[in-house]
């Protein structure tokens, strides 16, 4: 797919790590990066964007298949519903999909992702085998197709193929449940060589991906990081930690030791490293991930949705630790509402209001966007920068469907309004690395891109109704 290709672009008001700034001229360069900033009338006549503009942020934690699934666990079954029984229903639907529907659904989630304020995604992917969990031909098959969504709809991006191996500490057994997710250490080397060369030429960051401690012993671990630096030096690693409480009751059955603890224990955590969720943590915890520079991966209406928990975002942003925020289950593809939950998540627990404010951004959006923009690029493998010279010229441009509501809007307060005003959120134009992939609101495949999907949800309907002719997944 081939995308305008922008040069630079004048901004009339813009978010940058300094806060908001008026009338800037920014350059960009062929690689995609910003080359020049400056506040001028923009003598070079630049495109102008009227319209305030934010730095695009990377959804660091996603698993695109869910996208299509989102909306068909919401019945009870269970006297006392949790993540786990939420995890059997995605079990379920995993065994449906074929590399076709792989590719159509992810594509439709990164169309949705980039007209929400996404400009990159990190795929944690662990769907590896065939329908009986035999590896394909080429192992790298499913990867591949996360590829083709990602080329198609112009999201940045970042894959993260899964090791997953075991169904909880101490190496125990898959279960059957599991049987697409699973490799063992040399099919995973294999397919980490095996997309070396198509991630280069397409630009795509490649990286490893522990799932969990449940899912990797220790050993396997320390394994990996071998491979990582014989394959992938200092890529970036992800893996989930202490999102439920009967995760960390497991670790602490196990051996005695909490999950954060554990990985510290064993692995080289450090900013190159991203833990995912990180719900449930000691004093002790919060302080060790905040000093060891690595990113928090938080993923607010997911961990809402399965009712993992509340985020320690207080205690952890005040020892200066760095977070990001993902769509994980992708039950929403709006930035904002990430944003706006975790911040409505401090409140409730603490009784407070704009609790994530800080002394330099005092307005909380502008602070929570900025973090965010910033901890997922750090998680992606990306520069940080934002809006500055060396940042990613990736931003999006926000666009109120109340223009009169605005107008008695401080410029300061406009992300404010997008993030908490509850109006929907608003794109125009969307520019990732220079390429503007969204021209006002609209992507130039988005008419084939939502008729895949359409096709492949037919396809995973009649699989469905074949498997279950009772309903089970309907309710």
């Amino acid at each position: 797919m081939s995308f305008d290709t922008l040069t630079g672009a004048h901004f009339r008001l813009a978010l940058t790590p300094e806060g908001w700034r008026r009338n800037l001229s920014v350059t960009f360069g062929p690689d995609g990066l910003i080359t020049g900033l400056r506040e001028d009338d923009n003598p070079d006549r630049l495109p102008v964007y009227e319209n305030p503009v934010v730095p695009g942020i990377t959804d660091l934690h996603s698993h695109a298949f869910q996208y299509a699934m989102a909306g068909l666990s919401e019945v009870r079954r269970n006297p006392v519903d949790s993540f786990w029984s939420w995890r059997d229903i995605m079990y379920f639907f995993a065994l449906t999909l074929s590399p076709e529907d792989m590719q159509a659904i992810a594509a439709r989630l990164y169309l949705a992702l980039l007209k929400g304020g996404y400009t990159g995604i990190v795929e944690f992917h662990y769907v590896h085998n065939d329908l009986d969990g035999t590896p394909y031909a080429r192992r790298e098959e499913l990867s591949l197709a996360i590829f083709e969504a990602a080329r198609a709809t112009g999201l940045d991006l970042t894959h993260l193929p899964v090791f997953y191996a075991h169904s909880n500490f101490g190496g125990l057994a898959p279960t059957e449940g599991q049987r697409r997710f699973i490799q063992d250490l040399d099919g995973y080397a294999a397919m980490l060589e095996a997309l070396r060369a198509p991630a280069r030429e397409a630009g795509h960051t490649l990286g490893i991906a522990p799932h969990s401690l449940r899912a990797a012993t220790p050993e396997e671990i320390t394994r990996l990081m071998e491979l990582r630096a014989d394959l992938l030096p200092d890529c970036p690693v992800h893996i989930h930690v202490a999102e439920q409480v009967k995760e960390v009751e497991d670790a602490l059955a196990w051996n005695g030791r909490r999950p954060v603890e554990q990985l510290f224990d064993i692995a080289p955590v450090d900013r190159r490293w991203c833990l995912i969720h990180a719900t449930h943590l000691s004093d002790d915890e919060v302080a060790r991930i905040a000093r060891s520079g690595a990113t928090v991966g938080l993923c607010p209406m997911t961990e809402a949705n399965l009712g993992d928990g509340i985020f320690r975002a207080t205690d952890y942003l005040a020892q200066g630790g760095s977070f990001g925020i993902g769509s994980d289950s992708n039950i929403t593809t709006f930035a904002a509402q990430e944003l706006q939950q975790l911040e409505y998540s401090q409140r409730l627990r603490d009784r407070q209001r704009n609790v994530l404010a800080s002394d330099a951004f005092p307005n909380v959006a502008a602070n929570l966007w900025t973090r965010a923009m910033q901890g997922g690029a750090r998680a992606a493998g990306r520069p940080e920068q934002g809006l500055a010279p060396g940042g990613m010229a990736s931003f999006v441009e926000l666009v109120s469907p109340e223009p009169e509501a605005l107008a008695a809007v401080a410029p300061e307060a406009a992300l404010d309004f997008h993030v908490f005003a509850g109006r929907g959120f608003h794109v125009g134009d969307v520019v990732v690395r220079g390429r503007r992939t969204v021209q006002a609101g609209h992507h130039p495949l988005e008419d084939r891109i939502h008729a895949d999907y359409a096709a492949a949800m037919a396809r995973i309907s009649e699989r469905l109704a074949a498997r279950d002719a009772d309903g089970r997944m309907g309710g």
